[in-house]
């Protein structure tokens, strides 16, 4: 591994301001998790399922301020999106000693509400999020945005992870639609890059600046509802 290889994975340990690793709240969330397991890739593997299950998907209520992006904010607030979820467990990771990072790509997202859709403008989800665990000498991609629940409404197949392969978004449901279509990708980020999705959300999304809230609603009822 180069020098700058070993930087960068010692910067993916670091505790941040908006992945911020050693919150007592964090450090106690992980250590639940991971009970007395010590091996780096089940102790990740049980973050991911706790992360992705325990923490409801939330796209609507969204505050484009830092303080919602933080990652032990996500855990008070016990659910979040896609974005702050990622964030939550690269904190929950980085405090276990697995160095972690954030990815993200834009992804058309063919099963979401109508609502939501209408509210969007678009089908075009920008700054989807994710987490990248470095586990075994590689970097594995994680994605724990969708809780089982959620999965059973819309029909969806959950995103299981092995820590070994990676875990991203089916291209198609369980009764073969059209699921989520990868568009663009952006890249990895060692840490919460919140100006930059901020200035992307300020374009794409203006109603979310109105008053610093997106759209309110129960997304889960909907899905129900939609796919009952």
């Amino acid at each position: 591994m180069s020098d700058r290889s070993e930087a960068d994975i010692a910067e993916c340990l670091r505790p941040t301001d908006l992945i911020d690793s050693d919150h007592p709240g964090i450090i106690a969330f992980a250590r639940e998790v991971v009970g007395s397991e010590t091996d780096p890739k089940a102790k990740a593997i049980k973050l991911y399922y706790a992360v992705r299950d325990d923490f409801y998907y939330d796209p609507y209520g969204v505050r484009m301020t830092p303080d919602h992006f933080r990652a032990s904010a996500c855990l008070e607030r016990n659910s979040g999106f896609c974005i702050t979820k990622a964030g939550l467990l690269a904190a929950a990771a980085r405090g276990q000693g697995i160095p972690a990072r954030l990815g993200f790509a834009d992804v058309r997202n063919h099963v979401s509400t109508k609502r939501m859709t209408d509210q969007m403008g678009t089908d075009v989800f920008y700054y989807h999020g994710f987490t990248e665990l470095f586990i075994d000498g590689k970097w594995v991609k994680a994605t724990p945005a969708f809780n089982i629940e959620l999965c059973d409404k819309f029909r969806i197949m959950p995103l299981e992870f092995d820590g070994e392969n990676d875990s991203v978004f089916h291209p198609f449901t369980a009764d073969g639609d059209r699921h989520m279509e990868y568009v663009q990708e952006r890249g990895h980020r060692n840490d919460m890059p919140f100006d930059e999705i901020r200035d992307c959300f300020r374009e794409i999304y203006p109603y979310m600046f109105d008053d610093g809230t997106a759209i309110s609603g129960d997304f889960a009822a909907e899905a129900a509802a939609e796919n009952a």
